[in-house]
């Protein structure tokens, strides 16, 4: 029998944070409002894409985090404040992106394969500019780490990676749901009314963002 000791986490700590990170990302949030958006104006495909990108996105943060590098964030507000701005103005040139069009899946351009990659593209840049969620890592991780298993980075990692699971499995739900959804919304609202919706519902998610990461 492999002692607990030589896990690379405390196994009485897997149930906990694995039910603290399912009610975290079970709270609204930007992301998921965005990726709702996605879902319901585009189908399953464009969200997995951007669930995909929102997944990477959260791995580089997961991983800065897990070799020290969020702490700049912390000892420098700055730096925060900067990403955090570029996160909202990214959003709002989303937003405006959609007004003009670009987020009506009825005036797509027919590549599917552009329209995907422009998503996960979005999708990770988006997450990339968004601090909290390195902060998130920097917060969380330490409190369900132990001195007396593995490496903190073995442990920052394991538990990270427990992290993307389920963060992946919550914003996929919400793609299969939005998606459902979506049909009939795209039916009934075409042209311009779709993209002023598909517009509003970003500009709404960006001052979301502006809001929940004031610090």
């Amino acid at each position: 029998m492999i002692s607990h000791a030589a896990w690379p986490v405390d196994p009485g700590v897997i149930l906990p944070f694995l039910v603290a990170v399912a009610l975290i990302e079970l709270t609204p949030g930007p992301n998921m409002g965005w990726l709702a958006l996605v879902s319901l104006a585009r189908g399953r495909l464009a969200g997995f894409a951007a669930v995909a990108g929102v997944t990477v996105g959260l791995a580089i943060w997961m991983l800065a985090a897990a070799f020290g590098l969020t702490q700049a964030l912390v000892i420098w507000p700055p730096l925060f404040q900067l990403i955090r701005w570029a996160g909202v103005v990214f959003l709002l040139w989303l937003a405006w992106e959609a007004w003009r069009g670009d987020g009506d899946p009825a005036a797509g351009d027919g590549d599917e394969h552009r329209t995907v990659r422009g998503l996960f593209l979005r999708g990770l840049t988006g997450n990339l500019l968004n601090p909290k969620a390195a902060v998130f890592y920097v917060a969380l991780l330490p409190t369900f780490m132990r001195p007396d298993h593995g490496s903190p980075l073995a442990q920052a990692l394991t538990l990270g990676g427990l992290h993307l699971l389920v963060a992946a499995a919550v914003h996929s739900l919400i793609v299969l749901g939005a998606a459902r959804a979506g049909g009939l919304v795209v039916t009934r609202m075409q042209g311009p009314v779709l993209r002023a919706v598909m517009a509003g519902g970003i500009a709404v998610v960006a001052v979301w963002m502006a809001w929940e990461t004031r610090r």
